[in-house]
């Protein structure tokens, strides 16, 4: 069996791959919303052929945690922690997916005419949507748990923004071209709207390892499950 400084260490080591994820697809997210700012055909380039790292580290984070639980019965604690970077792992990994799928809802679209309206309400829920993705991650670094209950809130703007989104489509309709921009764009508002869900995520799994209390953010009627240590 491993010893139990050496299955400490590649926690430490899991945690450092997750971080390093984490920033990874904070970027693409950026530099995906960024295409579509910028109507820049190199970024969004940029972030298709970058999702290779972030799939990786994924891969590599996923086996590093079957591996330590091979060699190593943990306790309860340690347990728990498992449990957080297994699941962060998996929403990250979804939100470098979430990048790339607006990188090449730009791409498809790059010859049809835009609406400033609509490029500035993707501008906005890019910009909140990044800020959460870090602000999960550094959460989770600082075991904050004041940071972590303050995603909701920094969700609302994006969920705002997306329910509005198809009132701008409609006012496309009178150009087929532009319309059909629309549709996708608002595709690229839901995709948004995912990568901000998924940082709420994140932070409910913070929670959980802090307080050893599961509960979702968004449903506050009902009380968290409190799962019992077993050493």
């Amino acid at each position: 069996m491993m010893p139990r400084a050496h299955f400490h260490e590649g926690l430490e080591k899991l945690e450092l791959q997750l971080a390093t994820m984490g920033g990874l697809a904070a970027t693409a997210v950026r530099t995906a919303t960024d295409a579509i700012l910028e109507h820049d055909h190199a970024k969004a380039l940029e972030v298709i052929e970058g999702d290779d790292p972030i799939d990786e580290l994924y891969l590599a984070v996923d086996h590093g945690i079957l591996s330590l639980l091979a060699l190593q019965a943990p306790v309860a604690s340690d347990l728990r922690l498992v449990s957080v970077l297994m699941h962060t792992n998996g929403h990250l990994e979804r939100i470098g997916d979430q990048a790339v799928n607006i990188a090449k809802l730009f791409e498809v679209t790059r010859q049809l005419p835009t609406s400033d309206a609509i490029v500035r309400m993707i501008g906005e829920m890019g910009d909140v949507a990044v800020d959460m993705v870090r602000a999960a991650m550094e959460a989770l670094r600082r075991r904050d748990l004041d940071l972590c209950e303050r995603l909701p809130d920094m969700d609302d703007p994006i969920d705002r923004l997306n329910r509005h989104m198809h009132l701008e489509v409609a006012k496309l309709a009178d150009d087929p071209r532009a319309l059909d921009w629309g549709m996708h764009m608002n595709m690229v508002a839901r995709a948004l709207e995912r990568v901000g869900d998924n940082a709420v995520d994140v932070a409910e799994q913070v929670e959980f390892l802090l307080t050893g209390e599961f509960r979702e953010f968004t449903d506050a009627s009902h009380p968290g499950t409190v799962l019992p240590d077993v050493d």
